[in-house]
C-alpha cells in the first residue's frame, strides 16, 4: 500500500462554519447521506435518518457521560491562577490531568480549588507531560467536581455552554469522558423511540473519550502517529444483540466514532464481539477492513483528522473528500455541535 500522508486528508474548512452553538431541538440538525460505494450524496434532516434504517438492524450507541472536568484553582503558595483538566482515573482519588501552566507544576506543589473544596497535590509527571494530581475532600468527589467543574469543551468552541445538558447524549449513563460522542447528540429520547417502534434494536456500548480525540496528527507519515488509549466496556447483552444482528443479515450502524472503535476492539478475528472491557488505541485508516460495523452515523471532523482517516477507511477517501466539499459548499456546521454524516 503507498504511504499514506496527512496531507492527503487536508480540505478547506472557512472558520465561519464551525458551530459554536448547539441548536434548540437536538433533532433538527442536517444530515449529509453518503452511498460509500457510489459516492452518491444526498441532503436530508436528521429526523429523516428513520428513512435509512431498516427492520433488523441494530444502532450501537456510546452511553459514556462526559464529566465536567475543567477545574479552575490556584497554588497554595503564591495564588496563582492555574487550571486542571481531568483527564483518566488511575486511583480513587489519584487523576492524570492535563495542568495550565505546566512547566511549574512540580510533584509536591499544592493546589486550591473553591475556596477548598477541593484540594489536590501534583504527586507524578508522566507520558506527554501530564501530570498525576491526588485530590483531598470532604464528602463525595463526583459533587464537589459538580459544584466547582465546567464541561471541557474542544478547543474550537469558544462560546460558553450555556446549558450543560447540551453536551450530553441523552442516554450519557456511566461518569468519565473528558468530551462527548458527538454523533449522539443529535437523538432525542422520541427519535429513539420511533426508531426501536420500527424494529431497529439498540445496543449500547461505553467508551471514556479521552481528550486524545482533539490531538493533532504531527507526523506526516500517519503511520508514524501513535493514537491515545481509552477505556471501553462491552457487556454480554450487547454483544449477544451485534452478534445476532450479523447472523440474521441486519447492518451494524454505529453512532459515532467511539461507538466504532469499540466494536473493533472488541471483535475476535471472524468478526463477533466479546463482551469485557479493555483499553483500545486501535488507529482505522484506508486499507483497514471492518470487522463488525457496516454503517456510520457521524458528525464532520477537522481536517487531517484520525476521525476524517476513519470515515475515509469506510467510504474511500475521494468519496469523503468529495463530500466534505459539498458539505462546505451548503454551509453545514462543523464538529462537535454540527451536523451530521450518514454512511451507508
Amino acid at each position: 500500500m503507498t504511504e499514506l500522508k496527512k496531507s492527503d486528508f487536508y480540505f478547506e474548512l472557512p472558520q465561519e462554519l464551525i458551530a459554536q452553538d448547539p441548536l434548540e431541538d437536538r433533532s433538527a440538525s442536517r444530515l449529509l447521506v453518503l452511498h460509500k460505494e457510489t459516492g452518491a450524496v444526498e441532503h436530508h434532516t436528521f429526523k429523516e435518518i428513520t428513512n435509512y434504517l431498516r427492520p433488523g438492524d441494530c444502532l450501537v450507541l456510546n452511553n459514556t457521560k462526559v464529566i465536567p472536568a475543567r477545574l479552575m484553582g490556584v497554588k497554595e503558595d503564591t495564588g496563582a491562577a492555574i487550571e486542571v483538566l481531568l483527564l483518566k482515573r488511575r486511583d480513587n482519588d489519584v487523576w492524570e490531568t492535563l495542568v495550565k501552566p505546566g512547566k511549574k507544576a512540580r510533584p509536591g506543589m499544592k493546589l486550591v480549588f473553591g475556596d477548598g473544596i477541593l484540594r489536590a497535590e501534583v504527586l507524578d509527571v508522566v507520558e506527554e507531560g501530564n501530570r498525576l494530581i491526588q485530590f483531598q475532600y470532604e464528602g463525595i468527589f463526583e459533587e464537589a467536581l459538580d459544584r466547582l467543574g465546567e464541561m471541557p469543551l474542544p478547543p474550537y468552541i469558544t462560546h460558553k455552554l450555556q446549558d450543560k445538558t447540551r453536551y450530553q447524549t441523552v442516554y450519557a449513563k456511566y461518569d468519565g469522558s473528558a468530551a462527548a460522542p458527538t454523533a449522539g447528540l443529535h437523538f432525542t429520547k422520541e427519535l429513539l423511540s420511533q426508531i426501536e417502534e420500527m424494529g431497529v434494536k439498540i445496543a449500547y456500548v461505553t467508551l471514556h473519550v479521552g481528550l486524545g480525540t482533539f490531538r493533532p496528527v504531527k507526523a506526516d507519515n500517519i503511520l508514524e502517529h501513535h493514537m491515545h488509549s481509552e477505556h471501553y466496556q462491552v457487556t454480554q447483552e450487547t454483544a449477544d444483540i451485534i452478534n445476532r444482528t450479523k447472523e440474521n443479515g441486519g447492518r451494524v450502524i454505529c453512532v459515532g466514532t467511539t461507538s466504532c472503535r469499540t466494536v473493533e476492539s472488541a471483535a475476535d478475528e471472524n468478526g463477533r464481539v466479546q463482551a469485557g472491557c479493555g483499553d483500545t488505541e486501535i488507529f482505522i485508516y484506508p486499507g483497514y477492513r471492518f470487522k463488525v460495523l457496516d454503517c456510520l452515523i457521524t458528525n464532520f471532523h477537522l481536517p487531517e483528522s484520525t476521525l476524517v482517516m476513519l470515515v475515509s477507511a469506510l467510504a474511500g477517501r475521494e468519496h469523503v473528500l468529495a463530500a466534505y466539499r459539498e458539505a462546505v459548499e451548503e454551509k453545514y456546521r462543523f464538529f462537535s455541535f454540527g451536523d451530521a454524516m450518514f454512511v451507508q
